[in-house]
C-alpha cells in the first residue's frame, strides 16, 4: 500500500477483489444492512527480517466467523480454506508492509426498503485492511470505570460471537467512562460477575495465579485470551483460572489487564479510583506482553502454527 494513501488500493467484495472506489453501496442500504452483521478482527504483523509478515492465528478467527454467520443464519458461501487463501491473497495484492487490521464482515444483503423483520439470510461478505500499529511492551496503561451498562447476556443476544449490533452495548459503557474522566469501561453480567471491557476479555493476576472470567460470564469467544491462556501456563509456567470474578476482585488485585485483537494486552492501573497493585505495569503483564509480541513478530518457534506467512520467503506454518 503506498504510504501516503488513506486506503488500501484493493478490497475483498461480492466473490472478488475489487478497486477500493469501486466499492459502493446506495444509501439506502446503511443501516439495515449492519443489524445482523458479524465480523472478526484479525492482525498481521511484520517479523523482525525485511519482507516478513504473519497473520496471528489466521485460521481460527475465520473458523469463528463461520460459526457467527452460522448462529445468526447467513449462509456461507465460502471454506475457512478459501477464506485464508482470499485474506492472504488480499493483503498481497495490497503490498501490505506494516502491522495492520484486517476485518473480515459478513452482513444482510439486498435491504433497501425492508423492514428489520425481513431481513433475511442472504448475505455478502467484505474484506478489507488498515495499518494498525502495535501497542505492545509501549508503556502505555488505562484507568477504568465499572460501567452501570450490564452487558447483554445469552437469552438477549449471542456474546460469544463477534455481532455487530453487540458492539452498541460496549460503545455506551465506553462512553459513560470516557464522559466520566476514565480510559475505559469494565461490565458485569446480569449477576453481578465482571463478564469484560469494551470490545476486549480481562484477565487478573492474585497471589501469583492469573484469573479470568469463564465463558458463561457473557464474554466473547476470545481467541487472543485463549492465546494468552496458553503462554501463561505452557511459557511462564503460572497457573490459570478461569471462573466466575466479583467486582471487588479487581480492587484487590496484584495487576489487572484487558486482552483482544485491538487491545493486545492493555494494563489497567486504576479501577473507580482504587489503584491497582502498585499503580503501574505489573510483573506478570510485563513478561506476558514479552513472550507474545515474540510470538506475533515469528521469534517463538514453538507456536509458529499460530502464525500464517504472507510472502515467500518467511517461515512457513508447522
Amino acid at each position: 500500500m503506498n504510504e501516503q494513501s488513506t486506503h488500501p488500493e484493493y478490497v475483498w467484495w461480492k466473490g472478488g477483489m475489487r478497486r477500493w472506489d469501486e466499492c459502493t453501496v446506495h444509501v439506502t442500504e446503511l443501516g439495515w444492512s449492519t443489524v445482523g452483521a458479524v465480523f472478526e478482527g484479525i492482525r498481521a504483523y511484520t517479523g523482525d527480517a525485511p519482507g516478513e509478515l504473519y497473520v496471528f492465528r489466521l485460521r481460527e478467527h475465520l473458523e469463528r466467523l463461520e460459526r457467527s454467520m452460522r448462529l445468526v443464519r447467513f449462509a456461507i458461501d465460502h471454506s475457512v480454506d478459501e477464506l485464508i487463501a482470499i485474506t492472504l491473497d488480499l493483503l498481497r495484492a495490497n503490498d501490505i508492509r506494516e502491522d495492520t487490521y484486517i476485518r473480515p464482515l459478513a452482513y444482510a444483503a439486498d435491504t433497501s426498503g425492508k423492514r428489520f423483520s425481513q431481513l433475511g439470510t442472504d448475505g455478502e461478505l467484505l474484506i478489507n485492511t488498515h495499518p494498525m500499529a502495535s501497542h505492545l511492551k509501549s508503556g502505555m496503561t488505562q484507568t477504568a470505570k465499572v460501567s452501570s451498562w450490564r452487558r447483554i447476556s445469552e437469552d438477549v443476544m449471542p456474546p460469544r460471537i463477534k455481532n455487530l449490533s453487540n458492539y452498541r452495548n460496549s460503545q455506551l459503557a465506553s462512553m459513560e467512562a470516557r464522559g466520566d474522566g476514565y480510559d475505559t469501561a469494565i461490565l458485569l453480567n446480569h449477576q453481578g460477575k465482571v463478564s469484560e471491557g469494551p470490545g476486549a476479555c480481562l484477565m487478573l493476576v492474585a497471589g501469583g495465579k492469573v484469573i479470568t472470567p469463564d465463558v458463561g460470564s457473557g464474554i466473547l469467544e476470545s481467541i487472543t485470551r485463549d492465546a494468552l491462556i496458553q503462554l501463561a501456563r505452557e511459557v511462564l509456567g503460572l497457573e490459570v483460572i478461569e471462573r466466575e470474578v466479583d467486582r471487588t476482585e479487581l480492587y484487590l488485585a496484584d495487576e489487572v489487564f484487558t486482552c483482544g485483537t485491538a487491545a493486545e494486552i492493555t494494563p489497567i492501573v486504576s479501577i473507580d479510583k482504587y489503584q491497582i497493585g502498585t499503580g503501574e505495569i505489573g510483573a506478570v503483564t510485563r513478561a506476558l506482553e514479552s513472550v507474545f509480541a515474540d510470538v506475533l513478530r515469528g521469534r517463538e518457534a514453538r507456536f509458529a502454527h499460530w502464525r500464517a506467512p504472507v510472502y515467500a520467503g518467511t517461515p512457513a506454518m508447522t
